[in-house]
């Protein structure tokens, strides 16, 4: 069974994150970290022994790869998937698309 958490200790959690919440989001918290924190005291109980301590686990060589030049699409290929495929629009290398942020 998760331990909750007090109303005043998450009332100085959303302090720290500058939250305001209500006395329902107090009580909903309050029970939502409960949860995680037992699920953290779960993974205390793993037996890690013989495994060293990892800092990172993506290997120690580099995360990115070269940039390589390769062929693209022709305009007309993509304009043909373009909404508007009038070619006549075409400004610049680019196309128009209707907007959609007003």
């Amino acid at each position: 069974m998760p331990a909750e958490l007090t109303p005043a200790q998450v009332e100085a959690v959303a302090a720290l994150a500058n939250l305001e919440l209500d006395s329902q989001e107090v009580d909903l918290f309050a029970r939502q970290l409960g949860e995680i924190l037992a699920y953290v005291d779960q993974l205390h109980e793993v037996d890690t022994t013989g495994i060293p301590p990892t800092a990172y686990v993506a290997g120690s060589g580099p995360l990115d790869r070269n940039d390589v030049v390769a062929p693209s699409f022709e305009v007309a290929e993509v304009l043909a998937n373009a909404p508007d495929a009038d070619t006549s629009r075409l400004e610049g290398g680019f196309f128009r698309v209707p907007r959609v942020i007003g």
